[in-house]
């Protein structure tokens, strides 16, 4: 059993990363943010206490997300980060640990590459890179061995997954950059727009939290924000509501409602028509975003539910493919992929 609890699934996300050990379940969920002294190059801080530094740090320190829309951004960075999560959860031993990552369908040669080497330079033995819509529906309960169509559509923070899967694989898929973290700019735009107020986008995001919603709601939910007025650069506290969030998110939720069409008219007429009988599930931080699987439903005709646990769906998923790692090749088991080349 102890050999096996070195397994580790991954969900390497823009926003938080999460590792699942093998017998234990999630061991560690953290911001994906790292702290770094900019002279001396010392690692500070990883994860929650790198993320109350956001913004607030003095010119010596800066504190950064090494993981963009799904993939990385600073290799240095990220391979750090991953030797402090990994060593959280493993003992010293000689054997090393072979780890599962979740990665977007849309991820290119090098971005897979770039992975790998920092997984195992971060004290892995083997590295298996698994597409997260296979993850997710895994983790959602979907029996994705059926020759059945299921949609999953995972909204992350930097990218939304759009995916159709069927006989343990990708059938049809899209990648786009559409997610929490364009939410919260469209939420600062709308702000500066209307109110003339300059907001950060950690306001934004509280405000997307709090009162956030794609549909209209039967009661009218209003929060106080507080930012710089950009015509007397003094502070000021304007009200916004949430009708005032569904015209501020009209244009990202739009161009994600435009994915999901493009998906479905890429899809085979037999898969699509198990997935109006399935329905579409709706996974990742962006899907709790009120009203948006209503709204999804209203536009596709198609039955869409969130499942229980969103923020966790993909790491569970990896998780419970932990047990066909002697099945898998190394490196990225890129299904779509490997049909194209057929």
């Amino acid at each position: 059993m102890l050999f096996f609890e070195r397994d580790i699934a991954i969900d390497l996300g823009t926003t938080t990363t999460l590792l699942y050990v093998r017998g234990k379940g999630i061991a560690v969920r953290e911001p994906t943010v790292v702290a770094v002294n900019k002279i001396t190059g010392k690692l500070l801080k990883v994860g929650e206490e790198a993320q109350k530094m956001l913004g607030r740090t003095p010119a010596d320190i800066v504190a950064i997300h090494p993981i963009a829309n799904g993939v990385i951004s600073d290799y240095d960075m990220t391979t750090r980060m991953l030797q402090e999560l990994i060593s959280r959860v493993t003992s010293f031993s000689f054997f090393k640990p072979r780890v599962i990552v979740c990665v977007p369908s849309s991820i290119t040669g090098v971005e897979e590459r770039a992975i790998v080497d920092a997984v195992i330079e971060a004290g892995a033995r083997r590295v298996y890179l698994l597409e997260k819509a296979v993850c997710t529906s895994t983790g959602a309960g979907i029996d994705i061995s059926k020759p059945e169509g299921h949609m999953v559509v995972d909204i992350g923070g930097g990218t939304t997954e759009i995916a159709v899967v069927s006989l343990g694989g990708v059938a049809e898929c899209e990648s786009i950059k559409t997610a929490g973290d364009e939410f919260d700019e469209a939420i600062v735009r709308f702000v500066r727009r209307k109110h003339n107020v300059l907001i950060g986008k950690r306001t934004a995001e509280e405000l997307k939290l709090t009162i956030g919603c794609t549909y209209p709601r039967a009661d009218v939910a209003a929060a106080e924000v507080k930012g710089r007025c950009l015509l007397t650069g003094l502070p000021k506290a304007v009200t916004v509501n949430s009708n005032d969030m569904i015209e501020a998110l009209e244009e990202p939720v739009e161009k994600l409602l435009e994915a999901i069409h493009m998906v479905l008219e890429r899809t085979p007429p037999e898969l699509v028509a198990d997935i109006s009988a399935n329905g579409i599930v709706m996974s990742g931080g962006g899907s709790l975003l009120w009203g948006l699987d209503k709204l999804v439903t209203s536009r596709t005709g198609i039955d869409t539910a969130v499942v229980d646990d969103t923020l966790s769906c993909a790491a569970y998923g990896a998780g419970k493919l932990l047990r066909e790692l002697g099945n898998m090749q190394d490196g990225m088991q890129n299904f779509a992929r490997r049909r194209q080349m057929k």
